[in-house]
Order: structure tokens, then sequence, then C-alpha cells
């Protein structure tokens, strides 16, 4: 992370303060709330994703701030929504903001940090971050509405799994490089190959978190099992379904379908994932994602920022969580 972090260290101990300030309220309970939000913040990678794309583009400025800070509050906007939609009570090892204050204080709350992401950058009129933070939007919830619904049918192929992953998680990922690079340049050529470079890495994110779920970590060591139990199919299960007998195809799915819930089943099907080579699978797409991610970085000149953000699509795919 040193390396990462090294060309970015004061912009972000700017980022910061310059986040508070965005997203504070008057309102007290509100305040309560986002303080506890930002006590619990994460690596804040999407912000990394930002910096480093700006500073491999050209000179870092205000509005870089702004496009990290818009970044950051759509994404703790998404995830708040999300803890609402999966019914999901902990977030980061520790209680989610539905959990602890219901649903619709957390919806509310993710629906005020979403208008002041939208409210902040229409002030300094950066328009051309509103187009791609609405179009990170649209992507996000499309994404979200297809996984919900192919969950239900349980009839998911690869078109539609890869589709599902670029619109809900990569297409943020790829937002954050290109308004990076928006924020020092005009040239909407270079703001477009660095979304497409932030696709290919934010897929390989995706993937990675995929195999998580089959993995052993936590306190006990065991797999979560956490997407069949919300009869989510992702890559590792889906390349077993490609690669069964229809009678042992449908068997799977049936147990997907109503023994979900059912930790005994459920180890079943993440034992029979990881016997049958789906993570192996799963890992060699997330290879290939990452090092066309990684030819298109490269494409541009040499820098300090361009090895940390080499370094940054690296890490995102040997994260240990």
């Amino acid at each position: 992370m040193d390396i990462i972090q090294s060309p970015i260290k004061e912009e972000l101990k700017r980022f910061e303060s310059y986040f508070r300030e965005a997203i504070k309220s008057d309102i007290p309970l509100l305040q309560i709330i986002i303080r506890y939000i930002l006590w619990k913040k994460g690596k804040q990678m999407r912000p990394m994703f930002v910096f480093l794309s700006a500073k491999m583009c050209g000179e870092f400025n205000d509005s870089t701030l702004l496009a990290a800070s818009s970044i950051e509050l759509l994404h703790t906007a998404t995830l708040l929504h999300d803890d609402v939609v999966d019914e999901s009570y902990e977030r980061r090892g520790s209680f989610s903001i539905n959990a602890l204050w219901k649903n619709k204080i957390a919806v509310l709350v993710g629906d005020f940090i979403l208008a002041r992401g939208f409210l902040n950058t229409l002030d300094q009129k950066e328009y051309r971050f509103l187009h791609l933070i609405s179009r990170a939007v649209k992507d996000m919830s499309e994404g979200e509405i297809l996984q919900m619904r192919k969950s239900r049918k349980l009839d998911i192929d690869n078109e539609t799994y890869y589709e599902i992953i670029r619109k809900k998680t990569a297409s943020l990922i790829a937002t954050s490089m290109a308004i990076g690079a928006a924020s020092v340049t005009k040239d909407d050529e270079i703001v477009e190959r660095m979304f497409q470079i932030g696709l290919d890495a934010g897929i390989a994110f995706q993937i990675k978190d995929d195999i998580f779920d089959y993995q052993s970590k936590g306190i006990l060591g065991k797999p979560t099992g956490n997407d069949i139990k919300e009869k989510k199919i992702t890559l590792p299960l889906l390349y077993v379904l490609n690669n069964c007998e229809s009678g042992e195809r449908s068997h799977i799915l049936r147990l997907i379908k109503r023994k979900n819930k059912n930790q005994a089943k459920v180890k079943e099907l993440v034992d029979l994932v990881v016997s049958r080579g789906g993570l192996e699978y799963a890992a060699g797409k997330m290879d290939e994602f990452r090092e066309k991610a990684l030819a298109g970085i490269m494409e541009f000149s040499e820098s300090e920022s361009r090895t940390a953000l080499i370094e940054l699509v690296n890490y995102s795919t040997t994260r240990k969580k």
C-alpha cells in the first residue's frame, strides 16, 4: 500500500478534510450518522483510483479533489442502499446503518449523500463530472435490478454475469479513473480510454470478490457461501453449472432455490465448486481482465503515478479481504 499511496500522500491528507466538509449537515441526527460512517470508512480505493489516474494524465488540481469526493459520496450512498436491498446488518465488521437506525433512515441518508455529491458538482459547474457520475448511477441501478431478477429465475449465463458485474461494480471503478482524467484534461479520448481500463480493472475486482465467497476466511476459517444464500450465481458456480450433466445441473439449481438457507447444503455446493475447479477458472478469468487493464495503463508515459496505479490494480486482485 505504501507504493500505491506514495505519489498521492499529500492529496489523500487534503481529501480527508475536503470530504468531511462535502458530507456535513446541520441536522443533528444526520450528523451523528455521518460521523459513524466516517469512523467506519474503508480503504478509500476509489479516491486513490481518481488521484492516480489524474496524476498519470495531467496535473493534480482542486477539481481532482471534487472528483474524488463525488465518487466517494456516490460509493457511500450505494453501500447504504445495498445494505437495505440485501437486508444486510453488518458492514466492515460493524453494524450497518440500517441495523442501527432502520431501513427508512438508511435510505434517506443514502439519498442525502447522493444529493450532496450532485450539488457539490453542480456548484462548481463541473458538468462533465455530472455526466460521468449519472451514467454510473444508471449502470449500477441496472446491474442491481438485473441481478435481482436473475437470482429469482436462476437462468444466468456467462454473458449476463459479465453484464451484471460490469454495471454493478466495474462501472464505479471505471468512472473513478475517467473522472480523475477528466479533472486534468479536456481530451475526451483519454477520458474514455481510462473508463475502458477501469471497466477491465473493475471486472477483475468483482471476480476476486466472487472467489472470496468460496474461500476459507473469518474467525472459524470457513467460506461464508453468502452468494449462494442470496441465490447469486457467480463465476465459480457458473463454471460448474456449464460443465456438468443436465441432471446434476438441475439438482444444483434446486438446492440453490430451495435449500439456500440450509448451511449443510450451502457447504455441499461450496465444496462442489472447489472440487470441480470453479475457483481456478474464475481466477484465470480475473487474471485476463487484470492483464488487459494493466496493458492499457502501460500505454501511458512512465511515471511514479503510473507505477502506483499498476500496483493498485494488482492489489485489487490480490487483497485478502
